[in-house]
């Protein structure tokens, strides 16, 4: 009897199991998506996931790692705020927020606390593309919808949402060799070591500028994306090489232009962010030098996530891969009051907004949310 009470008992549980995990997997289905407009397959070869539909309302957690600079920050903010939207709070049941840092283990930890307490969605910057298999298995397997954005896993199991990081790196070398024809000497601020938008960056800049066959002597520098950081960086660098024909920097832009005044080093070529400080500068001293492409992704992105999460939710179709535009100003078209706000914080990125998702926000919703946990 004993026995037998046992056996039930573990072919049951193993049924329960390989119920919950059949039911955890999204079926591979035909696109287009739900909303193709906002939810652009990264290329043809895209997969489309429609997963079981949930009932809401929905339990949805943000596990953010890096926090200390203005676009995570920003971020933050901005999820806040898309998730304080009626028509968004009215599917949510809740909606937490926890940021770990650089520590990598810390994060995948969070993220499996938050499968653990039964959420349904988890979106997700991550601090590494590569050190999260194990817990992407756990979340399949609980059937949790993960979504990754910005830094985001290197995994078909998840999916992610992001621009063209590498692209990104193109667009700025492109723009400074469209600039210096020759070639030169040019200061790569780089942004956080290890995750995939550095490195990806990083790759698209040294790629594109080896493609040139001109002389280039790149002098790297660690910023993270922070403008004290990568003013401080810029400044040290300065005062051991001198003088820089371009600089190219994936954030802290504002604060590397001002090192540039500090030191009173002649403005140059740059491909930069989106800051509107960065913005303000070079829309001031593109008479004296100061040549800008500023491009790149608004920390808006993060709600692009959690309106994917809850779509897949809802059983709609989605790609594993979806590709946002980019946010892209050149010289001499720095316009005041559309690509720059004079009146507004130089720490807020511009082009913070994905109107093929319903997504735009004012400056004051962002900043009226705060950055800490919830």
């Amino acid at each position: 009897m004993y026995k037998i009470l046992v056996g039930g008992l573990l072919a049951a549980a193993a049924f329960t199991l390989s119920h919950s995990t059949a039911l955890a997997q999204p079926e591979i289905v035909s696109g287009p998506a739900a909303e193709a407009d906002c939810f652009v397959p990264w290329t043809a070869d895209t997969k489309f996931f429609k997963f079981p539909k949930k009932d809401g309302p929905y339990r949805i957690a943000l596990a953010n790692g890096y926090i200390a600079n203005t676009w995570r920050i920003q971020m933050i903010q901005t999820a806040k705020a898309y998730a304080a939207q009626p028509d968004v709070a009215a599917k949510l049941k809740e909606f937490k927020v926890v940021s770990t840092g650089e520590d990598v283990p810390a994060q995948i930890s969070a993220i499996n606390n938050f499968i653990d307490s039964g959420y349904d969605a988890i979106v997700v910057n991550a601090q590494n593309p590569t050190a999260f298999g194990p817990v992407i298995k756990r979340a399949k397997q609980a059937g949790v919808v993960l979504v990754a954005f910005d830094n985001i896993l290197d995994t078909q199991d998840a999916i992610n949402v992001n621009v063209d990081q590498k692209g990104l790196g193109v667009l700025w070398a492109n723009w400074l060799a469209k600039h210096l024809p020759d070639g030169g000497k040019v200061l790569e601020v780089r942004g956080v070591a290890g995750t995939s938008v550095d490195t990806d960056r990083h790759n698209g800049i040294h790629e594109t500028l080896d493609a040139t066959g001109k002389k280039w002597d790149v002098v790297e520098v660690l910023g993270k994306w922070d403008d004290p950081t990568a003013q401080k960086a810029t400044a040290d660098a300065i005062a051991v090489h001198k003088k820089f024909d371009g600089i190219t920097a994936q954030g802290g832009d504002t604060g590397v232009v001002q090192a540039m005044i500090d030191a009173k080093h002649p403005f140059v070529p740059f491909g930069g962010e989106t800051e509107n400080g960065f913005r303000k500068f070079c829309a001031k001293y593109a008479g004296e030098g100061l040549k800008c492409s500023s491009a790149g992704t608004g920390p808006a992105q993060v709600a692009v996530a959690i309106k994917t999460a809850i779509a897949a939710l809802e059983g709609q179709v989605v790609p594993q891969s979806i590709k946002l535009p980019l946010a892209i100003v050149e010289d001499p078209n720095f316009k005041e009051g559309q690509d720059f706000y004079p009146d507004q914080s130089d720490n807020f990125f511009v082009g913070n907004a994905f109107p093929t998702c319903g997504i735009n926000f004012t400056a004051q919703e962002i900043m009226g949310q705060s950055k800490e946990n919830q």
